[in-house]
């Protein structure tokens, strides 16, 4: 009678953490059109490749797709609570891009972005916040400002950090689409191929 005991507490607890390690972990991706995908077929999007890399390294993820195009940081904080409403394991942050575009004054990015990250955080989300550059032609006075919000909001608020959203793309024509902002189908591989490791580490973390 034991022995039928123990075997049922032990079927009980095996299956209860298969259960466990199976279980999907939902990542939401909240950006602007890069997240989105603009211009882009389908399937070929940032989320979609990142998924299906995640997927295939063994990792049981689901991305949502809260990237909507020509978004700044205003909007990304005045849409959170839809974006991350159904909850979120973990959270990939991919705005200001088009701050910078519009030439929005850097101390007004940082205090969205802020915001942003203070609320998630108040969730208990781990949160990957991804950077971005100014384009050239804002000077250099304008670029040092900007560039700088991400790293000094990853120190302060010790988030997952992945420095630069368009790393080995941004400027290659041969990895953007004919507007020479938003990266081609080539380019997002090599955008999910240099983000991996970090996604893994905030998912293993």
């Amino acid at each position: 009678m034991k022995f039928n005991v123990l075997a049922l507490i032990f079927a009980v607890f095996c299956t209860t953490s298969y259960a466990q390690a199976e279980e999907t972990r939902r990542i939401v991706a909240v950006g602007d059109s890069l997240t989105a995908g603009y211009g882009l077929p389908t399937g070929e999007d940032f989320v979609t490749r990142l998924e299906t890399a995640l997927q295939a390294k063994g990792y049981n993820v689901k991305i949502e797709n809260a990237g909507v195009s020509g978004d700044t940081t205003a909007g990304g904080l005045q849409r959170l609570d839809w974006a991350i409403g159904n909850g979120a394991d973990f959270i990939i942050l991919e705005l200001g891009a088009n701050d910078a575009l519009r030439g929005i004054e850097p101390e007004e990015t940082r205090r969205n972005l802020s915001q942003i990250i203070e609320l998630i955080q108040k969730k208990d989300i781990p949160i990957l916040l991804t950077g971005m550059k100014a384009p050239p032609n804002m000077g250099s006075e304008y670029a040092n400002a900007f560039d700088q919000i991400f790293p000094d909001l990853a120190r302060k608020y010790k988030t997952n950090y992945y420095p630069f959203f368009l790393e080995g793309v941004a400027a290659d024509p041969a990895l953007n689409q004919d507007d020479y902002i938003h990266p081609n189908a080539e380019g997002v591989k090599v955008i999910v191929g240099n983000m991996l490791p970090y996604v893994t580490e905030l998912i293993d973390r």
